[in-house]
C-alpha cells in the first residue's frame, strides 16, 4: 500500500521560510517522481515542483523558481521542499504527489501522479 506522509507547513509572515517534507513508502516504481502541488479554494490544483528520486533532476514552476528548493534523501525515500522568501500568494494547501518518472509529461499534469498525500496548509500573511 502506497503511503505519502507529509509534515511541515504552518503560518509565517511574508519573507519568511517554511519546509515541507514527504515520506513515501510502498510504491511500485523503479524510478519514482515525487512532486508538490498546491491548491487554493475554487481554483485548480497547481504544480509547484518535482524531483526524480535517485537522480538530481528537479523542476520548478516559474512562480517559485529561485525561492523554493526541492531536495531528497533517497535512503529515507523522503523529499523536502524548502520554501524561502514566501509571499502571501503562496498561501495554499500543499499536496505531495507520487508518480513514475517514465510516465511523466511536460508540462506536468495531475494525471502524471497516481498517489497523493493528505495535504498540509501553508499560510503567508502580509
Amino acid at each position: 500500500q502506497v503511503q505519502l506522509v507529509e509534515s511541515g507547513g504552518g503560518s509565517v509572515q511574508a519573507g519568511g521560510s517554511l519546509e515541507l517534507s514527504c515520506a513515501a513508502s510502498g510504491y511500485p516504481y523503479s524510478r519514482p517522481l515525487m512532486g508538490w502541488f498546491r491548491q487554493v479554494p475554487e481554483k485548480e490544483r497547481e504544480w509547484v515542483a518535482d524531483i526524480s528520486m535517485g537522480v538530481e533532476n528537479t523542476n520548478y514552476a516559474d512562480s517559485v523558481k529561485g525561492r523554493f528548493t526541492l531536495s531528497q534523501d533517497n535512503a529515507k525515500k523522503t523529499v523536502y521542499l524548502q520554501m524561502n522568501s514566501l509571499k502571501p500568494e503562496d498561501t495554499a494547501m500543499y499536496y505531495c504527489a507520487l508518480g513514475s518518472y517514465f510516465s511523466r509529461s511536460w508540462p506536468r499534469r495531475l494525471a502524471d501522479f497516481a498517489y497523493w498525500g493528505q495535504g498540509t496548509q501553508v499560510t503567508v500573511s502580509s
